[in-house]
């Protein structure tokens, strides 16, 4: 499948948060990332988990593109030019989600592949009490046709490590100039060993959870392990859940840590992808690390409030509604919040709709009406 990049979408009301840092000899590509995309099918609306045996009626049901779909999204929706490597199956489900992807979020795909004979990986979530249960099918794409061979000049990039294993492409976009910014997940062989993270020595930034940063260093305490990390990278940045996050500038030995905003969370899918993305786009804007910090947990608590992964990645439009709620409701939000989110002003368009917004929840196309 070749298919060029197209008209950008429209996203609510656009923002390039770089514009004031841009020229012509810029690269095209601000973040690149590759990764395996499926298919989430939501079912929301469930009162507790499914019961063996029984049948389960959800109230409400969506789909879109998942797994790398949801951080590739998320920093689209935040204006940055996003590439994604990735396969794609030759099915039905394999041609929505590159739709979707490619005229719906305005990225570029031209280095990903559809693959004949392989089938689009699915998962299906179930969110509930604020949780959510999930289950997959999928078979391992071809590497030649998931990974490029070279990854694009780009501002940046995005990688997810795993114990044990290195991905070429992740030093070689490091060596062409880009900022990785990594991610990693459960280490399911238990090792939790640090030199196992071979990546980590081309990485800018590292955002693990504070159960994964002590984990990987050995420490009883994730501020502890984000300065253990800061020896390795430039940013450690560690996710503190309902504490919000901290982090550590290698460099200069700055630290920040802002608070979590408190929300109604629907469905966590997601959230952490979204998180990356808005700590992402301020490490590019060059914007203080503390706005970072606070931005991207911003990002990542708007999205809980939404169902799904890509579904839920907030546009700026959702973020100056929630900015002008916060200013018109000074009573029931804290100077501090107001003050600590200030530095948003100088960058939001005027809302369109009042905060909280709802979207449509989309699903695989209906067939157009016969004649």
């Amino acid at each position: 499948m070749t298919t060029s990049r197209g008209e950008q979408p429209h996203h609510d009301t656009d923002v390039d948060p770089l514009v004031c840092l841009r020229e012509p000899t810029d690269p095209a590509c601000d973040v690149f990332l590759t990764g395996t995309v499926f298919l989430d099918i939501i079912f929301t609306g469930l009162d507790s988990a499914p019961v063996r045996g029984t049948e389960s009626w959800a109230r409400g049901m969506g789909s879109s593109p998942g797994g790398v779909a949801n951080m590739a999204t998320a920093l689209a929706r935040l204006g940055l030019r996003t590439s994604l490597a990735a396969a794609f199956g030759d099915d039905h489900y394999g041609e929505y989600c590159w739709d979707a992807l490619e005229q719906g979020e305005g990225i570029d795909l031209s280095l990903s592949r559809t693959v004949p004979g392989w089938h689009s990986p699915v998962t299906v979530s179930m969110a509930y009490e604020g949780e959510r249960t999930m289950v997959s099918h999928g078979h391992e794409a071809p590497l030649d046709d998931a990974v490029p061979a070279s990854p694009p000049y780009a501002r940046a990039a995005v990688a997810s490590l795993v114990p044990g294993r290195s991905e070429e492409w992740v030093e070689r976009a490091a060596r062409s100039g880009a900022k990785v910014f990594a991610d990693v997940g459960w280490d399911d062989t238990g090792r939790w060993d640090l030199a196992g993270l071979t990546d980590l020595e081309h990485c800018e930034a590292f955002l693990p959870n504070a159960e994964e940063a002590m984990r990987y260093t050995r420490t009883d305490c994730p501020r502890a392990a984000a300065r253990a990390l800061a020896d390795k990278v430039r940013y450690a940045v560690v996710t503190l859940g309902a504490e919000g996050a901290y982090a550590v500038d290698g460099a200069t030995g700055e630290t920040a840590e802002v608070p979590a905003i408190q929300v109604r969370a629907l469905d966590p899918t997601g959230a952490g992808d979204v998180f990356v993305a808005g700590f992402v786009t301020g490490t590019l804007a060059d914007w203080p690390l503390a706005d970072r910090l606070a931005f991207a947990g911003l990002t990542a608590a708007l999205s809980v409030q939404e169902f799904g992964g890509s579904l839920s990645a907030p546009t700026w439009g959702e973020i100056a509604a929630w900015w002008q709620h916060v200013q018109g409701h000074a009573r029931q939000n804290p100077a501090a919040l107001r003050a600590r989110y200030a530095f948003l002003e100088r960058l939001l368009p005027a809302p369109a709709r009042p905060w909280p917004l709802r979207r449509a929840v989309p699903t695989i196309g209906f067939r157009a009406a016969a004649s």
